[in-house]
């Protein structure tokens, strides 16, 4: 009986932060951290960003610019996860520079993983 209460009092803590550690472990990985453990899907990430993104409407370092939106920071107005940073940059945000760049990666959506997999790598701790 005592062991019963102790291992409910374990999973009633692990249920108020949050999720608990047997969910983690369970779930698989996101093609996103596959990508952030693969130095080479990272460098093509960076080489896409810098080459396509960064110093035309993205800032490498958060002084770069005013007009420029600095994505290494925890402070993104139209995403706040994975998907929906796939989801912009794929489709574009009316009304503002960003446009859309649809599937026209070189290797289609992988590229476009590997380069949320380089910005989550160069985050900023939030």
């Amino acid at each position: 009986m005592l062991r019963i209460l102790f291992y409910s009092a374990v999973l009633a803590a692990m249920a108020a932060c949050g999720e608990s550690s047997l969910d983690r472990e369970s779930a698989e990985p996101t093609v996103v951290d596959r990508f952030m453990a693969d130095p080479n899907a990272l460098a093509r990430g960076q080489a896409i960003f810098e080459g396509s993104c960064a110093s035309f409407c993205h800032a490498i370092d958060a002084e770069a610019g005013i007009d420029s939106s600095f994505l290494f920071d925890c402070q993104w107005t139209h995403a706040s996860n994975d998907q929906e940073i796939f989801d912009v940059v794929t489709n574009g945000i009316a009304g503002t520079r960003m446009v859309g760049f649809g599937n026209n990666f070189p290797e289609g959506d992988d590229d476009l993983w590997k380069v949320i997999a380089y910005l989550r790598s160069e985050q900023q701790a939030c």
